[in-house]
């Protein structure tokens, strides 16, 4: 496949319509905290002014080169000479050694897969320790570009508590009368307010995800393993779980 092609098959996956509603809703917050909240707070030309729009334009450019990475980067293909090496099995024998082959091979790709990979069906292909397929970048997230995406949750959520506080400084400084920009100040505040405790939580999932490090599916398959470990009285362990400080050193590899 020539280069051209895989170029125009990356800039395609921009053309889609939750991509287009984060870009506009990027937009939305950018233009209303830079040029309406730190403008009638401090004003642009203020040196308060401009040191606080010069670090929300340093958060808004990470976001927004996080989101285009997430975008573009391949999460991680399997190998098409990939073999699973059956001797590294936990089986004693020859039949669990097959059935530990026959466990790791994808009927839909028609190809054995490493560990930690999964099929996703809206790809239509294996991605290596996958974590979950996103609608709003409109790609998988897998090894290659799990870390892009928790930088890019981190400066999004950063930025909008960033913007969070500028609003309610400058609510907070000002004689309210009912009136228009009252009712801007509140439905903007409502919207970025929600923004910080969806991108919040999302970020400390992922912490929560990289100090254990494990993904979004072998989370939920955990919690199966865990049932029927307790079922039969033992105790589940993550079995890539090497401590908290490892496992983010793990993570920051990604």
């Amino acid at each position: 496949m020539s280069i051209e092609v895989l170029v125009v098959m990356k800039i395609k996956r921009f053309l889609s319509f939750p991509i287009f509603m984060v870009l506009c809703l990027m937009a939305f917050v950018y233009y209303t905290t830079v040029f309406i909240f730190i403008e009638d707070w401090l004003g642009l030309k203020s040196s308060g002014g401009v040191l606080n729009m010069l670090i929300f334009n340093f958060l808004a450019f990470m976001s927004l080169f996080s989101f285009g990475a997430c975008v573009l980067i391949d999460p991680g293909n399997v190998p098409s000479s990939f073999v699973p090496d059956v001797e590294d099995d936990g089986g004693s024998d020859q039949r669990s050694r097959n059935s530990g082959a026959q466990s790791r091979y994808c009927d839909k790709c028609s190809t054995y897969k490493p560990p930690r990979a999964h099929h996703c069906r809206v790809c239509g292909r294996c991605v290596l320790r996958m974590d979950h397929h996103c609608l709003w970048v409109n790609n998988c997230i897998g090894y290659s570009n799990y870390k892009p995406f928790v930088v890019l949750i981190t400066y999004a959520a950063v930025g909008c508590i960033y913007s969070f506080v500028m609003i309610m400084s400058g609510a907070i400084q000002k004689d309210w009368e009912f009136g228009s920009l009252k009712m801007l100040y509140i439905s903007c505040g409502t919207i970025i307010g929600s923004l910080c405790l969806i991108l919040g939580t999302l970020l400390g999932w992922h912490i929560y995800l990289l100090g254990h490090n494990m993904t979004t599916i072998e989370y939920h398959e955990g919690i199966r393993a865990q049932w029927l470990a307790r079922k039969s009285g033992k105790i589940y362990h993550h079995r890539y779980n090497v401590g908290f400080y490892r496992n983010i050193a793990l993570g920051r590899g990604t």
